[in-house]
């Protein structure tokens, strides 16, 4: 084997053929035929079906192609064999076949290379159905060249892949000049034709999946393939299918269950009543593609399965508009039941099987045999003009309609009538008025762009099919993802991206599901970089094609558009488009005209849907993308002002496409501080995410660090409202700007460093780091001369002090930073230090020294002020934060139903605003004690842990000890004594672990009440107990915990006969309270006394 052909023949020396083994005159022969064989060419022989201009076709673009290779078999041997001249007849004549039949299917022919044709199917006019058109094409080019009369009989194998390409450069000169297309789809068709046997087709894996079962196939298994790092899945097309349509084909794996169309269905069944009433009725259903005819007709056979009835079903189809009654002919040969190996007489014979039980089947069988092209010569010879002929085949055909209307009402389908050839249209003509009294429903579907002429009769009902609105739209997506799981934030994407289309919603989520299998289901819902990724290769011919149909004008504007966004201005428009204003508008004119942008009044247009716009977008090559973008950004910079403010991560994006890496990162953490100060934190960790990832760019290093900087220093906060204080990601951001800080940082941003780590640490209850980083603090902030960070000093001292707890310190720093606070000037701060404002977090924060200093009605006045002010603020965070405490301070009252209100308004801020679970969990906490006081015990306690649980993963461990408690009183309403202890035990071991001792004194008091109510409990234990209790409380001088230890330890006396001392313990912490005498710690306490008297 020596691999020369027809394309290196050419080429080739006299040398060269000497060694390969060739005589003179041998050599001298295939020379001269060389001389001879036609040049390459894009267009072929000038006799051929010209080619598409290339002069007409636009620049290169990146679009979803199928290419088919056709080779010619055994042309080394045809080109040894022939005469020069000969073989000169037969390739012109092959030439000549390939461009004619190609032609036929819109295929476009690429190049002629000797023996080989490359062609296109998609370019430079998309056809949603441009890899079926490819293989039909190929079938018939087979069979063409099969029959073509040369004097050497002609086989061909062709290979045919589909993929994503850049596609439309010129290259060459003269007869030489042809589009180039690029990418691996070319290698992949040549690779597949090599695979083939002689006259057959090979597909692969995109192309057979785009052809559903419109075919029938071979499984050639995988195949290694050169150039390809995997073995590639082959497929030989045999034959066309006997499916019966094109929705049958691409849905044999059973229908996605019908959603949102009730109404739709049960106007249909309505009128099917009528009809088996005999009362005909003809539907015109209409819609755009993908919207769900096909799948409406499906359901109204399911619903009348049960029925006895009769169903005709006409196809027409795109590839046979010029042929008559196609439809009809096709529906007659699926009834008889036509195979393919049947001869003629056989074939007749089935027709007259069907057709025995019509009365006027013997008058019309000669015109239906000669309409399926049978043989006729068994009957009397029809002499008829060619036009009455036509009228008295329209008349047979209805006749069957008729004959078998009276054995059963009949359901008759016309589907996709917009492709309906003329003959079958004066058919339908004559059907819509004949039905009338016939008990028939005649159902026509079509596409909005065909105009039926039949509306406005009694017995027509017109019937547009809209798309599914966002509820019905997420249903359908769920009925797609069956038992999987897709995240809510996808299922949204996808509803905004399908606009309610039913075909785009399953095939768009059938991609994200595959793609979520392979690691890239980002890649499938990307929005910051639209294009052919985001488009199914299902969809994207159909979406193209539309866009093909436009003036290279009108599709220049489409993709400047689509470059915007899905929604764009005039003005914007007119600031980017170096089109003038006179062929702008008129460009604007057409694509609002051909329905692929809605015009809102008269300066503002939108894309008809998302995936319109992506296809557009997805044309563009990046040579035009990045100007492209980058004029954009400017207008918007320099012309619109407002938008650059409002919606700076709009410019940001824009930056980012258009390569201009320091404006991106710029406008991104203005996106994501915008964001993060209207509380929407996903948008701004998205947003400043993406700053972080192009920063790395910025080529001045001290420039890269000082934008880095600022991205951290905006996403700490945001973290936290996300996650929790001390979440691994809230650290690693702040120890990452500690680390920027030294290249490029101020005081102040070092100060906003360290208050963040600060706060990771108190929250861990690694409180030795935490005052150190306290002290850090008030170091830098004695270094600055803004006020600002000595209050914000001021606010981390008392929140870790009132943990410790050191009560009297903790008031000192609360009133000095109190002095300090501005709300005008300092308000914003709550977006840099710890996600919430000082000033409410003064206030819940005195509440919480308040209460155990001895004043319950002051704590509870300044817990309801922080609420107030929370609100006011309207920031989420700072409001779930005083709830909590403001929770918290009712649970210390005993005050169940408030308490439990409380937590339930901070666990629905938490799930409205998707933030911080660890409040949230909080909140649950809360929630079950209060239930638990309830007197429902088991399900409070249920709760309770369920918190605890939901604590754990955040790394938050303040408080800890406090959920303990609670869980314990829980467990003891619900007689689990030991259970209760149990939580006690671990809640003393973490106050001794971190040094959170601020319930402490509560802890070892429930500890000697369990103890007292455990069975044989010892007195001397729990007076241990109590007596602990007391020295914390008065060490911290914790007023209304030394009240409640003073209670208990009184009650224990009192039942052991000691009253008097008893009463003389308790006297004097009960006289020393000044408010709060109606709260139950008070009211016990008095009750107590009076009884030891």
């Amino acid at each position: 084997m020596n691999d020369v052909d027809l394309k290196i023949l050419p080429e080739l020396s006299e040398a060269d053929l000497e060694k390969l083994g060739l005589s003179l005159g041998q050599r001298k022969k295939l020379l001269k035929a060389a001389a001879c064989l036609p040049k390459p060419s894009a267009s072929g022989d000038s006799s051929a079906a010209p080619a598409p201009s290339l002069s007409a076709v636009s620049s290169a673009e990146r679009r979803q192609l199928t290419v088919m290779i056709c080779d010619l078999v055994g042309s080394t041997a045809l080109s040894a064999a022939l005469d020069p001249e000969d073989l000169r007849e037969v390739i012109g004549a092959y030439h000549r076949c390939v461009a004619e039949t190609v032609s036929r299917f819109d295929g476009f022919v690429a190049k002629y290379m000797g023996d080989g044709a490359l062609l296109y199917f998609g370019y430079p006019q998309a056809h949603e159905d441009d890899a079926e058109r490819a293989v039909r094409a190929g079938l018939a080019l087979i069979d063409a060249v099969d029959q073509l009369q040369t004097s050497e009989r002609l086989r061909v194998r062709i290979g045919i892949g589909t993929g994503l390409v850049v596609v439309g450069d010129l290259i060459g000169s003269g007869e030489a000049l042809e589009r180039a297309v690029v990418g691996e789809t070319p290698n992949l068709a040549a690779r597949l034709q090599a695979v083939g046997e002689p006259n057959t087709i090979v597909v692969g894996p995109m192309t057979r999946h785009l052809l559903g079962d419109l075919f029938e196939y071979r499984d050639l298994g995988t195949v290694a393939m050169k150039g390809f790092p995997q073995p590639v899945q082959a497929y030989q097309v045999l034959r066309s299918s006997a499916v019966e349509s094109r929705f049958e084909a691409f849905h044999s794996a059973g229908l996605t269950p019908l959603v949102g169309r009730e109404e739709e269905l049960e106007l249909l069944l309505r009128r099917w009543q009528r009809v088996t009433s005999g009362e005909g009725q003809v539907v015109l259903l209409s819609a755009e593609p993908g919207v769900g005819k096909s799948r409406l007709v499906a359901a109204l056979h399911e619903k009348l399965q049960a029925e006895r009835y009769s169903r005709l079903r006409c196809f027409c189809s795109p590839h046979h508009q010029g042929s008559a009654l196609y439809p009809v002919i096709r529906q007659l040969e699926r009834a008889a039941g036509f195979t393919r190996d049947d001869p003629p007489a056989v074939r007749l014979d089935k027709i007259e099987a069907l057709l025995t039980a019509s009365a006027t089947a013997a008058e019309y069988m000669p015109l239906l045999a000669e309409l399926l092209s049978l043989p006729s010569d068994r009957y009397c010879p029809v002499s008829l003009s060619p036009p009455a002929k036509k009228e008295r085949t329209l008349q047979a055909l209805l006749r069957q309609v008729e004959d078998l209307s009276r054995r059963n009402p009949v359901l008759w389908v016309f589907e996709d009538v917009h492709w309906i050839d003329p003959t079958s249209l004066e058919l339908l003509q004559v059907a819509v008025d004949r039905v009338q009294q016939l008990p028939v429903l005649l159902l026509l579907t079509f596409r909005p762009e065909f105009l039926p002429p039949w509306i406005g009769q009694p017995h027509v009902t017109m019937l547009a099919l809209g798309r599914l609105n966002r509820r019905d739209t997420a249903a359908l997506v769920q009925r797609v993802v069956g038992d999987k799981v897709l995240p809510g934030a996808v299922v949204h994407e996808i509803i905004d991206r399908t606009d309610g289309v039913p075909l785009f919603v399953e095939e768009l989520t059938k991609a994200v599901l595959e793609a979520g299998a392979e690691g890239d289901a980002k890649a499938v819902l990307s929005r910051t970089s639209p294009g052919v990724l985001a488009v199914p290769a299902t969809l994207h011919a159909s979406l193209l094609a539309r866009l093909d149909r436009l003036s290279p004008e009108a599709k220049e504007i489409a993709q400047t558009g689509a470059a915007i966004g899905r929604e764009f201005s005039d003005d914007l428009i007119r600031a980017v488009s170096p089109v003038p204003d006179a062929p702008l508008q008129s460009a604007l004119d057409q694509l609002a005209a051909s329905q692929l942008i809605f015009r809102r009044g008269s300066s503002v247009y939108s894309f008809k849907h998302a995936l319109v716009q992506d296809t557009a977008y997805g044309t563009l090559l990046r040579g035009k993308r990045q100007p492209l973008h980058a004029r954009i950004a400017r207008a918007l910079e320099e012309k619109f002002p407002d938008i650059a403010a409002t919606q700076p991560e709009v410019l940001a994006h824009h930056f980012t496409e258009a390569d201009l890496t320091e404006n991106a990162v710029a406008y991104w953490r203005k996106a994501g501080q915008r964001a993060a100060e209207r509380s929407a934190h996903a948008e701004a960790i998205a947003h400043l995410r993406k700053g972080l990832m192009l920063v790395d760019r910025v080529a001045e290093p001290a420039e890269r660090a000082r934008r880095e900087l600022d991205l951290q220093l905006v996403l700490a906060p945001v973290l936290i409202s996300t996650k929790s204080w001390s979440a691994p990601e809230v650290e690693q951001a702040y120890l990452r700007a500690r680390d920027l800080c030294r290249q490029a940082g101020d005081v102040a941003q070092l100060f906003a460093v360290s208050w963040g780590l600060w706060l990771v640490y108190q929250q861990r209850c690694e409180f030795k780091t935490a005052r150190d980083l306290l002290d850090e603090l008030f170091a830098l902030a004695r270094q600055s001369t803004d006020p600002a960070l000595l209050l914000q000093a001021h606010h981390a001292a008392w929140t870790t002090l009132l943990n410790l707890p050191d009560l009297t310190a903790c008031r000192a720093h609360l009133e000095a930073g109190l002095a300090l606070y501005r709300p005008d000037a300092y308000r914003a701060h709550k977006f840099l230090y710890g996600s919430h404002d000082a000033a409410v977090c003064y206030r819940y924060t005195e509440a919480a020294a308040l209460w155990p200093l001895g004043f319950p009605e002051q704590a509870l006045a300044a817990a309801r002020e922080a609420v107030s002010m929370a609100r006011e603020l309207s920031h989420p965070f700072s409001l779930v934060l005083a709830l909590v405490f403001a929770a918290m301070i009712y649970q210390h009252r005993r005050e169940a139903e408030p308490a439990r209100e409380q937590a339930e308004a901070a666990i629905a801020v938490c799930a409205e605003h998707g933030i911080a679970p660890h409040l949230e969990a909080a909140g649950r906490i809360l929630r079950g004690w209060a239930i638990a006081e309830r007197g429902q015990a088991a399900e409070g306690i249920s709760e309770v842990r369920d918190g605890l649980a939901a604590v754990q993963p955040t790394g938050v461990r303040i408080r800890r000890p406090f959920y303990l408690a609670l869980l314990a009183e829980a467990s003891a309403w619900a007689g689990e004594i030991e259970q209760g202890l149990t939580a006690l035990a671990e809640a003393a071991a973490v106050v001794e672990e971190t040094g959170e001792r601020r319930w402490e004194a509560e802890i070892y008091r429930l500890m000697g009440e369990l103890t007292v109510a455990r069975r044989g409990g010892d007195g001397t234990e729990a007076e241990a107990c109590f007596r602990r209790a007391l020295d914390v409380a008065r060490r911290q001088s914790a007023k209304s915990l030394e009240l409640r230890a003073t209670a208990s330890l009184a009650r224990l006396w009192r039942d052991q006969g000691k009253p008097q001392q008893s009463h003389d313990l308790l006297a004097p912490v009960y006289g020393w309270f000044t408010e709060g005498f109606d709260t139950a710690d008070l009211r016990e306490a008095r009750a107590l006394l009076d009884a030891l008297r």
